[in-house]
Formats: structure tokens, sequence, C-alpha cells
């Protein structure tokens, strides 16, 4: 509606012509109903037993997972609203790399059970009011059954990866995988002050086709995706001395146009032997500051090639500016920009630099570093899907490892922290009172999607478990009974286990809240209408009044 009504009757016309409009409930009822159906999509992928997507993108380039940031990644939301919901899988994915699908069903269903409280005639601002204080004693729960993690009990940080991993397919491969997360954790984890840092982009993800899921290693260095670059260079080098460079290996070119004008040969042969010097000069300089391994940011003249060479030298060019920071990090060198300050104290260590042919393709690799601070992983797999799923569910699991390292609690998995919450949450409703009681209330019938999701995925019936976990949740220490739904019975799921890092849940608590209450505050949709595309005549219309 583009106009409002005088008393009169006379139209006023606000808003430009064709712009659309909806108000009060209708605005809300069509923005919770496509978040919910975001959530819809999500949460048949939920658990162990959960089902995969299979996405198909306008390149018609496939993509199956059920990892939620991927899939809400790969389609192409339109509806506002909606896009909120893919702003919580990001949020969440972002922040702590894990639980993905479980923020976006929570918020789903945080709506839903709106939606039923607004049909009561409760505004929305209470709803929201009641929300937030139903995630702040969430929180607070959270904080209370956490528990701390020895970060050297290696076996507990293999099942929090496990337990990461345990809806991606990758089969029998994931205690291997698991470890090989753990090992690259550990060696990233730097001391700042009182805290520890696990910053996962330093450690280096490698894709490569062929061989199974179980030939995936650990480098302890950094794998770099470029060949050498003269075949007349050694392979191999132990013992190496690296050096790393940002400035181009050439005779550069001068800014400004320039007209040489020789007279006899002579003259000609001169300019050329000083293009030769100068090249041999800048390799001079690596061969002085006892390099033996170069990797280079910019390019290498095929002179230099041939004089490092000759040195027995290995270079690779054109390396990624990443790539390099993690050569530097890995192998305890400085990138040099200008080669007169390179100094043997500028120079990384690394015990072998090597060049292996993986898959189609060669690859440089630097590994057996003594203590290196960026390290990389080799993931191999039999089929172009399988290595991306197992490069999503690495992710997951260096994630999860690193928040457990950097925040260091823990809690049950299964839907047994959300049961928890659900009985903490009703028992503080009832001291609220008011209108906000509702509220918590269904904010703790919302929670309890978790687990009911779990067991509809695997077959389960729902109520019969949710029934089960509210009897077991009235017991000491029911706060680690949760569902096993392989064998759909009630279990302590620590024992079992099913472990998840608290920082997960808390951020899915809080994004789901925040997108949730967004979402019910909006009551006025104003859309601007697209600008029409002015068609040229012959453009498959006539001009006007020709005809």
């Amino acid at each position: 509606m583009a106009y409002l009504t005088t008393q009169a009757g006379q139209p006023v016309l606000i808003l430009k012509e064709g712009t659309g409009r909806r108000r009060g409930r209708e605005a809300q009822r069509n923005n919770i109903m496509a978040a919910r159906i975001v959530a819809e999509v999500l949460r048949t992928t939920l658990g162990p037993r959960g089902m995969d997507k299979m996405l198909i993108d306008s390149l018609g380039d496939i993509t199956i997972t059920n990892d939620g940031a991927a899939i809400l990644d790969e389609v192409e939301v339109q509806h506002p609203a909606a896009k909120m919901m893919v702003e919580v899988a990001k949020t969440q994915d972002d922040m702590v790399g894990d639980g993905t699908t479980t923020a976006v069903i929570l918020a789903g269903e945080l709506l839903r059970k709106a939606e039923e409280l607004l049909d009561q005639n409760i505004h929305p601002t209470v709803i929201v009011s009641g929300y937030r204080k139903a995630a702040q004693k969430a929180m607070e729960l959270l904080d209370k059954v956490g528990t701390k993690v020895d970060l050297e009990d290696r076996e507990t940080l293999k099942k929090v990866a496990v337990t990461s991993m345990a809806s991606k397919a990758v089969g029998n491969a994931r205690d291997h995988l698991a470890e090989i997360a753990i090992d690259a954790v550990k060696q990233i984890t730097e001391q700042r002050g009182d805290k520890k840092i696990a910053d996962i982009d330093q450690v280096q993800i490698t894709k490569k086709e062929g061989k199974s899921l179980f030939d995936t290693e650990l480098v302890r260095g950094i794998i770099v995706d470029k060949e050498v670059v003269h075949p007349g260079m050694p392979k191999r080098i132990a013992n190496a001395k690296i050096a790393l460079i940002d400035c181009a290996l050439e005779v550069e070119k001068t800014e400004f146009t320039a007209e040489i004008r020789i007279k006899d040969p002579t003259q000609m042969k001169a300019f050329l032997d000083q293009e030769t010097r100068m090249l041999k000069d800048m390799v001079d300089k690596i061969k002085a500051s006892g390099a033996d391994v170069l990797f280079c940011q910019k390019g290498i003249d095929d002179l230099a090639q041939h004089f490092l060479a000759k040195e027995g030298i290995i270079a690779a060019r054109r390396v990624k500016q990443s790539d390099m920071e993690k050569l530097a990090r890995a192998t305890g060198g400085r990138v040099i920009t200008n080669l007169d300050d390179l100094k043997a104290q500028d120079l990384g260590k690394a015990g072998l630099v090597e060049e292996r042919k993986v898959g189609e393709d060669k690859m440089v690799f630097v590994e057996k570093c003594k203590d290196p601070r960026s390290v990389a992983i080799l993931i191999r797999a039999g089929l172009e899907r399988m290595v991306d799923e197992a490069e999503r569910a690495m992710n997951d699991a260096l994630s999860v490892v690193a928040d457990v390292v950097e925040h260091n609690k823990i809690v049950a998995g299964g839907g047994a922290i959300e049961s928890e919450m659900a009985r903490e949450l009703r028992e503080y409703a009832t001291k609220v009172g008011g209108r906000e009681q509702l509220a918590i209330e269904a904010f703790a019938d919302s929670v309890e999607i978790v687990p009911k999701t779990l067991a509809e995925n695997a077959g389960l019936e729902p109520i019969d478990i949710l029934v089960g976990l509210r009897s077991a949740h009235e017991k000491p220490r029911g706060y680690l009974m949760g569902v096993d739904v392989f064998t759909g019975k009630i279990m302590n799921m620590r024992d079992n286990g099913v472990i998840e890092p608290l920082r997960v849940k808390e951020q899915a608590v809080k994004s789901a809240t925040e997108a949730a209450s967004m979402i019910l505050r909006i009551d006025d949709v104003i859309a601007a209408t697209k600008p029409k595309e002015e068609m040229k005549p012959g453009a498959g219309e006539m001009p006007e009044g020709e005809y």
C-alpha cells in the first residue's frame, strides 16, 4: 500500500508507487513462516542418524552434506527473515565452528512457540523480554554444569572431536581424523598472558583425491602447492635453511619510457651482460646467506632459475601470501622484502624439504620443523565429494578442540544439556510469574527440540524419549542423561563418550535467541520496487507508436 487515507477519504501518496508493504500480524506471520521453513530444511540433518542434502548450484556443481553452515551457504535465500537464519548459521560457524544446525532449529522452534503466544494476544515485547531472561538463565546453568578438562587428557579431547564428526559421512576414519585434529591444535596453541589461544587459521588444509581417508596425514610444517621452478634443481634437501622473499628475482622495468640507442654489437653485449650480472648478484646474495631453499612471493626470471639450479638451491615462485606467513610461523624464518637485508638469522629451518607428486600435482613439502607454530593437514579420499566432506569434518573437529583449549569447559551431548535447561527454566518460570512466565515456559519447550529431533531422525518415538529424559533429569547427576540414538535408551552421555564444548552450546542459545527476538520485533515490512530496465527498440519490444 503506497498511500494513507485521510478522514475525508482523500488518499495521500506517501511511498513510491509500486512499493510493497505488510503490516502487523501479517508481516509477523510472514517472517516467522520464512524463518521456520529454513529451520525445517536443516532439521532432518541433526545428529549421527541425520540425513544428507544434495545441493546443486547454478553451474550444476553438486554438494552432498549435512553440515548446516555448508547447506545454508549453498542455498540462495531471498526472503529477508530467512536471510537472518542464514546469518545465525554463519555466526555460529565463525565463532565456534560447530553447532550450526542446533542454532538454526532452536531459532525456528522459538519462533513457532512465539507464534502460539501471539495467537493468545501476548505482545511481542513481552515474549522477547521472557526469551532474553530465559537465555540469561540458560547461560548461568551451562556455566554451573560445565566441567573443566585437563588439556593433557587426550582421551576426553578425542571424544569431543569424534562427537563433532558423528554426523559426518567419514565412516571408520573418525578416530584417525580426531587424533590428527588434536595434534594440530596442540601444536599451534600459544600462551598469551594467562590465556591460551588456538587460532585454527594457522592450520593449513590441503585436499587431494586419491588413496583413502586413512592416508590423511599431519605435516609438522607447510605444504606449498607449487612445483620446483627448474628441472635442474634438487628435489630433496635435509636440514634445510629456508629464505622467504617478498621481492621479484627479475630485472625491474623502469616506470618511465626510455629509449636505448645501440651503435655497435659490443654495446648490445654489454647491455645483456649487465642484466645477467644483476641476476647473478641476486642469487649470490641468497647463497651468501647460507640458504639452500627459496620461496618467493613474486616471479623468478628464467636466468635466475638457472643460477639457482647451479648453486643447488630449491626454489618455488608466486607463493601465496597466506602460505608465506604460515611458512614463517612454521620454520621460524622472516619474510624479507629487500635482498640486501637477507642475513643468516632471517632464515627458517626445516628437517626436510622435498618435492612430491600427490595425485596429478607436484607439491613442495616443508616438514619436520622443530617447533612449528603453523601446521598442515593433507586430506586424502577416493571421491571428490568425500574429500570435501572430510574437510568439513576436519574443520569441525579442529574448531571444537580449539574451543575446549581456549574455554576449558565441556558438557554432555545427546540432548542431555538441553533437557536440563528445559527443567531448570520451567522451575525459573514459576518464580518470574506474569505473562513473561509463558514466554520462559515456551523457551523451555523450545530447547527440547534438540533431543526430540535426535529421536525423530533415529526413527525413535520422540514423546517416549522426552518423557524418559524428563524423568531421568529429576534424579541426581541427571544433567548427564541424554538419548543414545543407536540403542534408543536414555544413558549417561559422559560415560558414553558424547561430549561437546560448553562454548558451542552457549553460542547456539545466544544466536538463536537474538535472531528470534529480532524477527519478533518486526511489525512492518516496506519493500521498495526494483527499478524497471528500459528496453531499447529492437530488444524484443517495439517502440511505442510503431505497429
